[in-house]
């Protein structure tokens, strides 16, 4: 008989299809609301679950450091082939064309300069701007074994408070200090604060040793900072090692945008991450798009 659009049998309720919920497979993840991984989403690469961050937020307590004195001139190519970028909210307005529709993870903590202790610092971003942003996530620094270590950790668990009434995932950001140890047992402990204080992810450095005990500990994704500059071939081997000792990806800049062809390594770096390409093709693959030849 018709039904109401005058067509016979016009309704398919695909009888013979499992009703399928999809789990989020990012660590640590599959609890959280909708919007956090829908945020969470656009910083992690959904295929491979890693993340290429391009983190150039060095002048919130740096200034114009090398390489990032003109961000639309050295900083605009490049964020075609990032995943994320980390950025102040300043340079975001000012410079990033709004056509950009990857992750943004804005710099949500600041205060002192180089000139100053850098472990006093306060939340610098309202979660109202960083909606009005469209942000992906908000960061804060963490310094444990800093002067103010309980300060710091007081602003990431008042982000995560915020984050978690608003839906914005927080990224605490472990910082060493010209006085604290890069070790593994500094960056378990560290890392490992940061995700039982209730950030989403978390950025720490790679230490060559027992690295895998840091990210074996953490119960949510770990990327790694890239840290100085340091020779190309040299960086893709920490990126590579880091991602196959449990990191979910990294969040470079210097080695990236002091490199001497930024959009080659950046791109060699995306190998290594989303590919699992071997720092040793990786390097070739870097020299084959500066237009170099090995030896």
């Amino acid at each position: 008989m018709p039904d109401k659009e005058g067509t016979q049998d016009s309704h398919n309720y695909y009888l013979d299809v499992p009703a399928v919920s999809e789990p989020f497979t990012l660590k640590g993840s599959n609890s959280l609301d909708w919007g956090m991984k829908n945020r969470l989403s656009k910083t992690f690469d959904p295929d491979s679950g890693r993340a290429v961050m391009l983190a150039f937020d060095h002048g919130y307590f740096m200034g114009p450091t090398s390489q990032l004195e003109r961000i639309d001139v050295t900083i605009l190519p490049l964020i075609k082939y990032a995943d994320t970028l980390m950025l102040t909210r300043g340079i975001l307005r000012s410079t990033i064309p709004p056509t950009y529709t990857r992750g943004i993870v804005v710099r949500a903590s600041g205060g002192p300069s180089i000139l100053k202790e850098l472990s006093n610092e306060e939340i610098a971003v309202d979660i109202e701007d960083a909606l009005r942003l469209n942000a992906s996530a908000m960061a804060v620094q963490v310094f444990i074994g800093g002067e103010y270590e309980t300060q710091s950790v007081n602003n990431l668990t008042c982000l995560v408070d915020v984050g978690n009434r608003y839906g914005m995932p927080v990224l605490g950001v472990t910082a060493v200090g010209r006085d604290m140890v890069r070790d593994a047992k500094y960056m378990r402990l560290a890392s490992r604060i940061c995700a039982e204080l209730g950030a989403s992810f978390v950025k720490t450095y790679y230490v060559p040793e027992d690295f895998e005990t840091v990210t074996a500990s953490c119960p949510v994704p770990i990327v790694i900072a890239g840290g100085k500059k340091i020779p190309e071939q040299d960086a893709l081997k920490m990126a590579y090692n880091a991602v196959q000792q449990g990191a979910a990806g990294v969040d470079m800049g210097r080695n990236i945008f002091q490199s001497e062809d930024p959009e080659a390594m950046i791109q060699a770096v995306r190998a290594v991450v989303h590919d699992d390409m071997e720092p040793e093709q990786a390097y070739e693959f870097y020299l084959t798009l500066k237009g170099g030849t090995s030896e």
